[in-house]
Parts: structure tokens; C-alpha cells; sequence
């Protein structure tokens, strides 16, 4: 599904227009990368979380002349949901 599959899935589930979706989903997007920004994590109960992972400082190799090179420590952002099981109509709660 695509951006624009999104908006027009959500306009129709919720009844508002599709310019009012798609200005909602462009805040959502905008809110969620600006609070990875900060390092902290967003976590939406009963769909998933997004946080950001540090990455090590590392040697990698070039594919192509098989020469060693040092690749910066950097971040990426990680979005962990909720297991594929647990989808709307098929939740069973596991006894334990």
C-alpha cells in the first residue's frame, strides 16, 4: 500500500475528507521524525513503536576492488510491530 492508498483507505474508514487525512498523515510522519530526531522512542500501544538503534563504527569491504574501508557509527531509525498473529479479527490472547 502506498501513500496515497493510505489516505484514501483511512478517508473512507473515518468519514473525513481526503485533503484532512492527508494533512493528518503528514503530521503524524512529521511529529514521529522529529521525536527519532531527539533519540527518544514513540510507542503506540496495540500497533508497534518506533525508536532509533545506534550503529558501531565498523570495517566493511568495497564489493568491487575488495578493499577494506571504516564506516562510520551512525543511527537508524527501527520500527518494531506488533506480531503479524495479532491482526485486527484473528487476536487471541496466549495463556501463559
Amino acid at each position: 500500500m502506498n501513500k496515497s492508498e493510505l489516505v484514501e483507505a483511512i478517508a473512507k474508514e473515518t468519514g473525513i475528507s481526503k485533503k484532512d487525512t492527508e494533512a493528518t498523515l503528514k503530521a503524524f510522519v512529521n511529529v514521529v521524525s522529529d521525536t527519532l530526531q531527539k533519540k527518544e522512542k514513540v510507542q503506540l500501544i496495540g500497533f508497534g513503536s518506533f525508536e532509533t538503534v545506534d550503529r558501531a563504527a565498523r570495517t566493511g569491504v568495497n564489493p568491487q576492488s575488495g578493499e577494506k574501508i571504516k564506516i562510520k557509527a551512525f543511527y537508524v531509525g527501527k520500527i518494531q510491530g506488533r506480531r503479524t498473529a495479532q491482526r485486527k479479527g484473528e487476536y487471541k490472547a496466549e495463556s501463559r
